[in-house]
């Protein structure tokens, strides 16, 4: 055994024996130790790590990584939960320090974020990687800009005493209604329009005034008005805010979080407005990344906006901005955002919190780190600009002399 030690060698069991003689009886003393020494299962690691996927509807999806021992529980998640592993749908697998989930035949509802953990009782490690499944189009864009610029360069409107139609913008803080302004602007006059002031990320609104941006040489004008925001002393009123659609306010007037405008203010209440002082379609703007994390008192501003805009036959399209935000696919290449689930999703949620219609729901991206012209952008922005020039002009076309006396 001392042999044994000097060569560096630790046996896994001692027996040690003891021998005396007394009374001409030997006496043999045996004591066994079992001293077992375990080495400590080494701390679980990755060497390779989950990579992200994209992939069309139908096509296989394998996620795979390398751990550093095989000896090791593994656990796959989907989307922060247990995946519940449906038979010929999800195979999970582990060769030697290999591990996979290979998913067969991806759907819609494939789509998440996938979790591996691997545990022993020596530490617990994860990783993830997102899976992004293309659908098929559900809804079509014009791929060429020209033809939409061209044919909004030379529309009539249908009554000849309007001179333009107006479109009121308004949502909440930071949602991107200066920054729609500047990307219509630019792409009719063709070069970066800036002078529609906006701020990349604001807790505060931006614009103080009601602000009216006519579009060059075509028959259309936009307004800007400050934010909502929760609460009653913050941001734009709502009353104020259906006063400009009833053409009751002012270019240049400046809002007042305290107060809403009345007749009293002879600069800038319009008394008896005309059909050419009203707002002949209604724009909601919404950031597609920040539609779930909205305050229910802002929904609720947006929904008693909309309510009077209703009574007033005023029609009403939302433009869902940040889409590249809200993202991946869209954001490597905004020509596939209606084949984005995400995308589509977020239209749904949408509708469901504001009561809009589905087809009055449209995504676009605001020019904001490029300065260049960007022909996908510009065809996604003017199929919805199209959309409201159409709104507002059937909306003026259906309106007889006894609503222009109200």
């Amino acid at each position: 055994m001392k042999e044994a030690e000097t060569q560096g060698i630790r046996p896994r069991h001692w027996i040690s024996a003891d021998t005396s003689h007394t009374s001409l009886q030997w006496t043999f003393i045996c004591r066994l130790k079992m001293n077992v020494f375990k080495r400590p299962r080494p701390k679980p690691e990755f060497n390779t790590f989950l990579a992200d996927k994209h992939v069309k509807i139908g096509e296989d999806v394998l996620l795979q990584c390398e751990i550093n021992t095989g000896k090791l529980n593994v656990i796959w998640e989907k989307n922060g939960h247990k995946l519940d592993r449906v038979e010929g749908k999800h195979n999970t697998r582990k060769n030697g320090t290999m591990i996979y989930l290979e998913i067969r035949s991806a759907e819609a509802g494939d789509e998440a974020n996938y979790t591996v953990i691997i545990e022993n009782s020596s530490g617990r490690v994860s990783c993830n990687a997102n899976v992004t499944v293309e659908l098929k189009p559900w809804r079509t864009v014009q791929c060429s800009q020209d033809p939409m610029i061209g044919y909004l360069k030379t529309f009539r409107i249908s009554r000849e005493d309007v001179r333009e139609l107006r479109f009121l913008l308004h949502g909440p803080v930071g949602a991107g209604k200066s920054s729609i302004i500047n990307t219509v602007k630019s792409i009719f006059e063709g070069h970066q329009f800036i002078n529609c002031l906006a701020a990349a990320e604001v807790t505060k609104s931006f614009t103080v005034k009601f602000k009216k941006y006519s579009l060059g040489n075509v028959p259309f004008a936009m307004y800007d008005v400050m934010g909502l925001e929760d609460g009653d002393t913050k941001g734009v009123h709502t009353e104020d805010i259906i006063n400009a659609l009833k053409g009751h306010i002012a270019d240049n007037y400046a809002f007042n979080p305290a107060n809403t405008i009345d007749a009293t203010n002879k600069s800038y209440y319009i008394l008896n407005p005309t059909l050419n002082d009203r707002m002949h379609c209604l724009v909601s703007v919404i950031p597609t990344d920040r539609i779930s994390l909205m305050n229910e008192d802002t929904i609720q501003k947006m929904k008693q906006i909309r309510a009077a805009a209703t009574k007033l036959g005023i029609p009403q399209v939302l433009f869902m901005t940040r889409v590249d935000q809200g993202c991946k696919l869209t954001q490597n290449d905004l020509g596939k955002i209606y084949q984005s689930k995400k995308i589509k999703d977020k239209v749904m949620e949408c509708s469901n919190k504001l009561g809009v219609p589905l087809n009055c729901i449209f995504p676009v991206k605001n020019y904001s780190e490029e300065n260049k012209s960007d022909e996908k952008l510009n065809c996604l922005m003017l199929e919805a600009f199209a959309q409201i020039v159409h709104s507002a002009n059937d909306y003026l076309a259906g309106l007889n002399e006894e609503h222009d006396m109200e």
